[in-house]
């Protein structure tokens, strides 16, 4: 399948990738900074291009990978003169329907993982929800997303943006809280890497137990004794401190409705 990638960013790269490896031809990659654009197209050894009016008008696919605010803006050109082909962007956040008038034959790939331009990923071992307007659309959309994943499954806009939405719950403020960690360890001179055993036994858990029943710490029994302590040693931290009472109170509130 030939294939033209609109974006250069972590997923378009491991998207790209992807593809690469599960034979298809990359033969575009389209980004408005020319660095970026050069660097992902010698990872994929295609040709990079800075502007719409370079585009090929024959790919089978163009794959839009990018930030919401910057999709809406390129969809006109980027689709002028190309309208019979198939596109897709690749947000979670955003309805199918922000092609129409601008293409015929258009859908979504969502990958939902988590992306670093520099980390590879088992495509074929990450969730990817499609959706698709037409039979044009299903018959290349499907065929593309069996080629990168064992785990395809359809999911129309308005309940992916609920997945989504579960996901920044699951991956980024999570993280977040790793940085916070990170901050505080670092700040009395201690390694993030001491908590990695943690980190990785409580991820191990929810595996097998739901998130509600897996849950531990003083926020549950509402220890008021360790949670005022851990309150004063935030004292220096006055956002982590925030962020700890929003958190401790929730986690109490659900522990308790358990």
């Amino acid at each position: 399948m030939r294939i033209v990638l609109v974006g250069a960013g972590n997923l378009a790269t491991r998207l790209g990738v992807a593809a690469k490896d599960a034979g298809h031809d990359v033969v575009q990659v389209y980004s408005r900074t020319e660095q970026s654009a050069a660097t992902l197209g010698t990872l994929l050894g295609c040709k990079a291009v800075t502007h719409e009016e370079q585009l090929v008008a024959d790919a089978d696919l163009y794959i839009v990978a990018l930030k919401d605010a910057a999709l809406c803006d390129v969809l006109p050109g980027l689709c002028k003169g190309r309208e019979n082909r198939v596109f897709v962007h690749t947000a979670g956040s955003m309805p199918m329907e922000v092609f129409q008038g601008h293409a015929s034959h258009y859908g979504v790939v969502y990958p939902m993982q988590t992306f670093s331009k520099a980390r590879n990923v088992d495509f074929a071992a990450i969730p990817v929800f499609v959706e698709w307007n037409d039979a044009e659309a299903r018959t290349v959309i499907a065929e593309f997303a069996a080629s990168l994943s064992r785990k395809v499954m359809p999911l129309a806009s308005a309940d992916r943006k609920y997945l989504h939405l579960a996901a920044v719950f699951a991956c980024n403020f999570v993280n977040h809280c790793y940085a916070v960690a990170d901050e505080i360890l670092a700040a009395h001179g201690m390694s993030f890497d001491t908590m990695l055993p943690l980190i990785d036994e409580t991820a191990a858990k929810v595996h097998a137990l739901s998130p509600a029943a897996a849950q531990t710490g003083p926020a549950v029994r509402y220890d008021e004794n360790v949670i005022g302590k851990q309150r004063g040693l935030l004292e220096d931290f006055p956002e982590a401190l925030k962020l700890y009472d929003v958190l401790t109170e929730g986690i109490h509130l659900k522990a308790k409705k358990s």
